[in-house]
């Protein structure tokens, strides 16, 4: 599965009821592909393929880890503690992926 697939797929198991009165911009920086950010305002959420200007917080890591978590075969907060995954800017949020996403 290529990365932007992979974010297809987060945008298809987005979960609106979880991100009502949300303005948040979630930037994913693949070391090894592209950088992608998903814009969530409201109850809807857009992919955009590129950087960001302000974005609430970005995660930095490589395609590998980045489909591990989105597959769920790979926790996010362990690949955080492994060193697969960094953060930055509103750490906080990135716990919040799991509930805006279906992850697996």
């Amino acid at each position: 599965m290529s990365v932007a697939q992979v974010f297809e797929k987060l945008e298809q198991n987005f979960n609106a009821d979880a991100a009502q009165g949300l303005d948040l911009v979630f930037q994913f920086d693949i070391e090894d592909d592209k950088t992608y950010h998903l814009v969530i305002t409201d109850g809807t959420c857009k992919m955009h393929e590129g950087a960001h200007d302000d974005p609430s917080v970005t995660l930095i890591m490589n395609s590998e880890t980045l489909q591990g978590i989105v597959s769920g075969e790979t926790d996010g907060m362990q690949a955080f503690m492994a060193g697969q995954l960094r953060a930055e800017g509103d750490m906080m949020l990135a716990t919040k992926l799991g509930e805006l996403f279906k992850m697996g």
